[in-house]
């Protein structure tokens, strides 16, 4: 017999099934880096003293805060959109005031008893019901410039608060809602743009200045050659070949080399060269310069970091050492492996196939994500829930090719597995605030 009571009611049960699987394979890659066959009793997962006892109170706080929002009304989320927005904004600002310092970044607000708050975490979901309040106005022309600068600017507020707070990982993670943009009509130029800046700047740092130069004029010669009856007749064709070049040059001669000495921390500059195989002379770095260590030797501890998640990775071959029986996790040589590198433990214990599988429930999320926006009457919905499958997408993306040296260490936790209150109680408000709008998708919210 279907249960029709309200907190059931039209709640998509496949969408709750996988967030609670992603959730208890968390609790368990966690319970398998700390475990130890000595000091362990099945009351360690109720003494809240290590990281994985903690990730269960987690759970269970997000459990509630889950049925909370079940409960709610749907029209709460679109009514203080706005509201939320600025408050997010007022935390992350508040941080410069009685933020605390943890791994150099001043983004976190302490509670109490051990437990911090990260409001740069929180203002993702801020941010989704922001854009998503904007972007389903009634007399709303995306394809105008002023509407797409508005909701660039709501995107990358939180973005550059973020890099202030030296949380360069968190603030790569709203460039996200540019998908949800372009999936509202933001034109395709902008992502071509914007993808050729990045492979511009890859190209630099990976070749030779000068060589890279004669690539770029070749290229705007080839262009001028090929389209040489329509620069006759017409000189402004010209001119913006020669101004691209211009830019290009610009970018790779100049900007590049200035963020990386001025802009970037030292540490940031080698885990981005290290990427591309190159090696980053610190002393050309500002805020090596000025700091006490630059009389040292500078080392690239990131490398290491990568090294050993590699090789804890590729130990596990094609299914794994087994439950508790990883080497290199359990011993503690993977940097971070209960938080940025938890990834790590998976490939381990189960190997190849247990990542495939493990991958492949995310995939069913972010399909299950995609289906029920499609299935939205109201453009409120739809974008929200565009923005939670963009941002899940783009930290499980960014998170295993970092663990498997495919992206710089920036990080940027594991949805739902990682280690940390604040990342697990925001992907469990974002995902159960879409699974509220979903129930009453047969209203038009805005």
């Amino acid at each position: 017999m279907a249960n029709t009571s309200p907190i059931s009611k039209g709640v998509d049960w496949l969408m709750v099934w996988l967030y609670a699987t992603l959730v208890a394979i968390g609790i368990l890659c966690i319970f398998m880096v700390e475990y130890n066959p000595d000091t362990f009793t099945p009351g360690a997962f109720f003494a809240f003293n290590t990281n994985y006892s903690k990730q269960l109170l987690f759970a269970g706080v997000s459990a509630v805060v889950a049925i909370f929002i079940l409960l709610s009304d749907s029209k709460l989320y679109t009514a203080f959109a706005n509201l939320f927005y600025v408050f997010g904004i007022g935390l992350m600002l508040l941080t410069f005031v009685i933020g605390k310092d943890i791994n150099g970044s001043r983004s976190w607000i302490p509670l109490g008893g051990g437990f911090n708050l990260q409001p740069a975490e929180l203002c993702k979901i801020f941010t989704s019901l922001a854009l998503g309040k904007y972007l389903s106005q009634l007399d709303l022309d995306f394809t105008k410039i002023k509407s797409q600068v508005i909701a660039a600017a709501i995107a990358l507020t939180p973005a550059l608060l973020s890099i202030m707070q030296n949380e360069t990982g968190l603030a790569l993670a709203y460039a996200s809602f540019f998908i949800v943009m372009y999936r509202e009509g933001l034109p395709g130029i902008i992502l071509i743009i914007g993808f050729s800046i990045g492979a511009l700047v890859v190209a630099t740092l990976v070749m030779e200045p000068n060589t890279l130069a004669i690539i770029l004029t070749i290229i705007a010669a080839l262009f001028v050659y090929f389209l040489r009856y329509q620069v006759k007749r017409n000189k402004s064709i010209l001119l913006f070949i020669v101004m691209i070049w211009g830019v290009a040059v610009g970018i790779q001669r100049f900007a590049v080399p200035y963020v990386f000495n001025n802009v970037f921390q030292c540490y940031q500059s080698q885990r981005i060269y290290s990427m591309v195989g190159k090696d980053y002379d610190c002393s050309q770095n500002r805020s090596a310069q000025i700091s006490e260590a630059a009389d040292k030797k500078v080392t690239k501890p990131d490398d290491y970091n990568v090294r050993q998640s590699k090789i804890a990775i590729g130990s596990g071959g094609l299914i794994g050492k087994g439950f508790l029986k990883g080497t290199q996790t359990r011993g503690k040589y993977v940097p971070e492996q209960h938080t940025d590198f938890i990834f790590t433990s998976l490939g381990e214990a189960f190997g190849f196939a247990g990542c495939l599988l493990f991958l492949g429930i995310y995939f069913l999320l972010l399909f299950r994500i995609i289906f029920i926006a499609e299935r939205q009457r109201s453009t409120f919905s739809r974008v929200y829930a565009y923005c939670i499958a963009s941002i899940i997408f783009f930290h499980i993306a960014v998170n295993v090719c970092m663990t498997i040296g495919l992206f710089p260490i920036i990080g940027i936790p594991l949805p739902l597995i990682s280690y940390g209150g604040s990342s697990l109680l925001t992907f469990t408000v974002l995902i159960f605030i879409l699974i509220r709008l979903d129930a009453d998708r047969q209203m038009v919210l805005r």
